[in-house]
């Protein structure tokens, strides 16, 4: 029996790289899946076509496992709903939420235009938030239905896929970036709220050679596959963590992993460092006396 046996999963952005390879894992792993994808390139256009995702679900129906298509857009409200509701019509629940779809618009900040800022957060942020608002609603509604029946609640687990680029900061990703930000603090807060009703969530930076990280400055030489040896950019690397944080053996949660290669590490969140503190009010004069104090090499 697989680790996902039994679960209910949607992947948006499931048509390719990483969510392609974290959907075979998934119905490797027993799961039955929604498999999410617009269909666009990697800057959000040219979608409408559900080719990416059919593919996806065609290589799970080989493997003998359960899949069906969705070409919602996920940063359109009433789209997002639709997938979580085609979940539950086509397979009778919902277990786990993957937000991975997203688009890049890089430039430097006085280069980017409003729509290139718009489109991204748009995707990335709005396009984490919907799917999970309508997924909370289905699971704050069948814990309330657990609790009256007297049985416990379903465990659910939400992955969000934050990035380097977010946590931290790459130059000429600043909508990206902000967005990325956002989806990990997005995470935290959803496993503070969500937690009554037995949902985890948590939030990974994935290391891998995707369309996104190959058009991103200075990526794009280095994710090459070697040769020989370990492939430490290959997305199918990134994918059993997430198998493994959608499972009932992870107890995780509120938390952000960079992913690479044979590599997880756990990133720290934001915390107070240096400190200035008095009895009284400062001025300008003595603050500017202490200020040294908050340089990161004094």
């Amino acid at each position: 029996m697989g680790a996902l046996e039994g679960k209910v999963a949607i992947i948006t952005g499931a048509g390719g790289g990483l969510g392609r390879e974290h959907a075979l894992l998934f119905a490797a792993e027993g799961a039955r899946i929604v498999v999410n994808d617009l269909g666009g390139d990697s800057h959000g256009t040219g979608g409408g076509s559900t080719t990416p995702a059919q593919e996806t679900v065609a290589m799970i129906h080989e493997m003998g496992g359960e899949a069906v298509v969705n070409g919602a857009n996920v940063a359109d409200w009433d789209g997002a709903a639709a997938m979580i509701q085609q979940a539950v019509d086509t397979y009778g629940d919902l277990h786990v939420l993957v937000n991975n779809a997203g688009i890049l618009r890089d430039g430097v900040i006085f280069k980017m235009t409003e729509a290139e800022w718009d489109a991204v957060i748009a995707v990335h942020l709005k396009g984490h938030f919907a799917p999970t608002r309508h997924a909370a609603v289905y699971w704050r509604d069948q814990s309330k239905k657990s609790e009256e029946a007297g049985v416990a609640t379903a465990a659910r687990s939400i992955i969000h896929t934050s990035s380097t680029s977010g946590v931290f900061s790459n130059p000429g990703q600043a909508n990206y970036g902000a967005a990325k930000s956002g989806i990990a603090t997005l995470s935290q807060i959803c496993a503070k709220e969500l937690k009554r009703y037995n949902v985890r969530s948590n939030a990974i930076c994935p290391g891998a050679r995707t369309r996104l990280t190959l058009e991103t400055p200075g990526l794009g030489n280095m994710v090459a596959a070697p040769e020989e040896g370990f492939d430490k950019w290959d997305p199918a690397n990134v994918s059993p963590f997430v198998a493994y944080l959608a499972s009932d053996l992870c107890e995780l949660t509120g938390e952000t992993f960079f992913v690479q290669g044979g590599t997880v590490s756990r990133i720290q969140s934001w915390k107070s460092a240096e400190t200035l503190d008095q009895d009284d009010r400062w001025t300008v004069a003595e603050l500017a006396a202490n200020a040294a104090k908050f340089s990161r090499s004094a």
